[in-house]
């Protein structure tokens, strides 16, 4: 959610923040502001409700001057409306300290009420929980005049999620974060070093990091970086390279973030495929932190994850089981652990997160640690909390995705979980060395496919240009097909504001046809009438269906198809591809569709409303 950036060095920390704000903003967030030591030795700050240019107006009217410490921060409301009172910055000890915060401090009334009691004059001018820590921290640095001792036991006092980072203007070129539950990342520098709650902070001027670990303190200088625990012990870290430089966070020439990252779907996936298909075999070294001997105890396998990365578990899903013969379950994250679900040692866990730091699927993960779970990771970021928490992590080398809805991540997601599945097979003995080597193959054609798909855009754009006045849309489809008509309705819903709903096609009698009336759009995804036991017939029975009863059909089909053509209003033709494979084809034209019909509409397909990158609080 919130962006978070910390700076010590030599430049104009001003103009670092402000850069390592604007990569953050794909976050999502309604409010923005910036502290700074200035020249003159003083603590000075600026916050604004609104988009990051308005704080850039503002800093423009009244500059902040030219000193080389401070932070910056991106909110997104939670405790207090988006207003320039609760913006973070948040300021301690008369104005001298200041303090910014991602996430929840779930007892904040309780310290805001100790606070009243024992210092009765303390004046609160936001509704926020940070204010609270502001000013804690503040008591207690005048108590200890050490920064990092003050956050420190201030922190063993704070319940919930949060990353905290601190500075004072009696400790200038110094900057100190704390963080639980909550992710904080360090930059590593010549002469100046970063915080950020994402490495994007400040990718621009270091590829060199460090991730902070769970409850620790990281207090950073322009010549200096220390992290102990929370009870002030030094910890070992361990410092990785950013795969990835700042021109990869930028459009490059695209109307939107999103329309890029749609173009780079058939790379993303080359990527995830990259190094491990050799020799027509699956070669996953990151897996060696769960051994086959493991792999071939599990009885059972639960894939954890939300939203669109709950529809890639789906997807994996119908692999494993159809390829490994193991039983797999698919969970909402922010359900799983509260329905004290059946799981033990011989249970493997599978997380699935863009960011690795989504707070939900985080949470499920630890329950499943505590249970005895084995636990693997499907994740697209260095350095996040849930993959540095599991057993193993298949990292997706998508690349940077800004766009707050996902769409690149999702194919390299389900590319990530197909490779699983294939090395499951191996391991288990389900599939035999030739029928492992002629699925690789067609993973491996997949880059290529989709590229061909990706030329209908032109096509797709002016089909959506035609529907702008469009108020719902429907989508269908059956096996490996439900999954897409799900994540094409969620990504209508997330960009255009309008009521999209995805069916399995099979349960279409069992209700749902009630809604079809005259002119109803429904997208259809069209199974292969190649495959065997295929269920293409059933579908074009159900597209009959509805269209005697009026609805307009949009049909995407396997090139051919000649079947649907009778029934369907518009055919999105797609390669032809095993079962199993179609859905990395017939998602992008439900991506694009739901971008073209957005930006017709004139919204903001890269930050839609309410929404956040990343989900880091519960």
């Amino acid at each position: 959610m919130c962006g978070i950036v910390g700076y010590v060095g030599s430049s104009k920390s001003v103009e670092v923040l402000l850069g390592g704000l604007r990569r953050l903003e794909y976050r999502g967030y309604d409010s923005a502001g910036i502290a700074v030591i200035d020249d003159a030795g003083l603590m000075n700050t600026r916050k604004r409700a609104g988009k990051l240019q308005v704080l850039v107006d503002e800093l423009d009217r009244s500059p902040l001057g030219n000193g080389g410490t401070g932070i910056g921060h991106t909110r997104w409301a939670t405790h207090g409306g988006p207003n320039d009172a609760n913006a973070h910055p948040h300021l301690g000890d008369d104005g001298k300290l200041a303090l910014i915060h991602n996430g929840i401090i779930e007892n904040f009334a309780e310290l805001k009420a100790e606070l009243l009691a024992s210092h009765p004059d303390t004046v609160f001018t936001s509704e926020t929980d940070t204010e609270v820590a502001a000013i804690l921290v503040g008591i207690e640095y005048q108590r200890t005049g050490d920064l990092a001792e003050a956050l420190r036991q201030v922190v063993s006092r704070l319940h919930g999620a949060f990353t905290l980072l601190a500075m004072h203007q009696d400790a200038p070129g110094v900057v100190v974060g704390a963080r639980r539950n909550s992710p904080l990342v360090i930059g590593l520098g010549d002469g100046e070093n970063f915080l950020g709650s994402d490495v994007a902070a400040f990718v621009e001027h270091t590829r060199r990091a460090v991730a902070v670990g769970q409850d620790q303190i990281v207090t950073i200088g322009a010549d200096s970086v220390s992290v102990t625990d929370f009870d002030g012990i030094p910890v070992e870290v361990t410092e990785f390279e950013v795969s990835w430089d700042a021109s990869a966070a930028e459009k490059g020439g695209w109307s939107s973030f999103m329309a890029k990252e749609i173009s780079e779907e058939p790379e993303a996936i080359a990527k995830t495929l990259l190094g491990r298909v050799v020799d027509g075999g699956i070669k996953l070294s990151e897996l060696d932190g769960i051994g086959d001997d493991a792999l071939l105890a599990i009885n059972r396998v639960v894939i954890l994850g939300c939203g669109t990365a709950a529809y890639s578990g789906m997807l994996g899903k119908y692999a494993i089981e159809k390829w490994a013969r193991i039983p797999v379950d698919v969970e909402l994250s922010h359900e799983f652990r509260y329905r004290d679900p059946v799981i033990d040692g011989n249970t493997l866990v599978v997380s699935i997160s863009q960011s690795g730091e989504t707070m939900d699927t985080l949470m499920a993960v630890k329950y499943a640690i505590e249970a005895g779970a084995r636990t693997l990771s499907i994740c697209n970021t260095q350095g996040a909390t849930i993959a540095r928490e599991s057993d193993a992590v298949i990292y997706t080398h998508a690349g940077p995705e800004v766009a707050v809805a996902s769409t690149k991540a999702f194919v390299a997601q389900v590319a990530a979980l197909y490779l699983f599945g294939l090395h499951l097979a191996r391991v288990r003995g389900t599939l035999s060395s030739p029928e492992i080597a002629g699925l690789a193959a067609e993973l491996q054609a997949l880059p290529d496919q989709l590229a061909i798909v990706l030329e209908q855009h032109d096509a797709i754009k002016q089909l959506a240009g035609w529907m702008t006045d469009t108020r719902s849309v429907l989508f269908l489809g059956r096996h490996a097909g439900y999954p897409v008509a799900l994540e094409g309705a969620l990504k209508l819903k997330e960009l255009a504001y309008i009521h999209a709903e995805g069916f399995a096609a099979g349960e279409l009698k069992h209700g749902p046809i009630a809604l079809i009336e005259a002119g109803q759009p429904v997208f259809v995804i069209v199974p292969s009438p190649r495959a065997k036991d295929s269920l293409h017939k059933k579908v074009v029975s159900n597209i009959q269906e509805i269209r005697a009863r009026g609805a307009r059909i949009l049909a995407i089909a396997e090139q051919g198809d000649a079947a649907v053509l009778p029934y369907a209003d518009v055919v999105i033709p797609i390669p032809l591809a095993s079962t199993l494979f179609e859905p990395l084809l017939a998602v992008a034209p439900l991506q694009i569709f739901a971008m073209e019909l957005a930006s017709a509409k004139g919204l903001d397909v890269d930050q839609p409303r309410n929404l956040a990158k990343s989900v880091t609080v519960e």
